[in-house]
């Protein structure tokens, strides 16, 4: 999930052989999030997600960036999505048992004009751990 390797805790489970790929990937997220700390211009903000060795790759600053922009970065992926636009299970709402699936470009309706045009992430699972998913 696009959402755990942002904020390197993908569990990165399978071939073996794309072990190079994943530390490429995990060093790239790694700069880009120091390039993002470099440009803080708030001392306190500085302060609050200061690189040290309790998290040398900037994971607090990766999560709560993920939390600023998940809805952003969902609406990204799926804004043109024309087959498949189903999401796999139900997802929309917040009790497991009376969800429903996601049908339009994989966004849920909107309560007030039952339009499938909200921005929701549909997963109340986004932050279950991976092997529990």
């Amino acid at each position: 999930d696009i959402g755990d390797i942002v904020r390197g805790r993908d569990l990165y489970l399978g071939n073996t052989h794309e072990s190079t790929q994943r530390i490429i990937l995990e060093n790239n997220l790694k700069e880009i999030f120091e390039n993002i700390y470099d440009n803080l211009k708030d001392n306190e903000a500085k302060k609050h997600y200061k690189k040290n060795d309790k998290d040398p790759g900037f994971f607090k600053l990766r999560e709560d960036w993920w939390e600023a922009n998940r809805e952003t970065v969902w609406k990204a992926i799926t804004c043109e999505v024309k087959s498949g636009s189903d999401y796999f299970r139900p997802t929309c709402g917040s009790d497991e048992n009376n969800a429903t699936l996601a049908k339009n470009n994989c966004r849920c309706k909107d309560k007030k004009t039952g339009k499938d045009d909200t921005d929701q992430v549909p997963t109340y699972f986004d932050y279950v751990p991976q092997y529990l998913r």
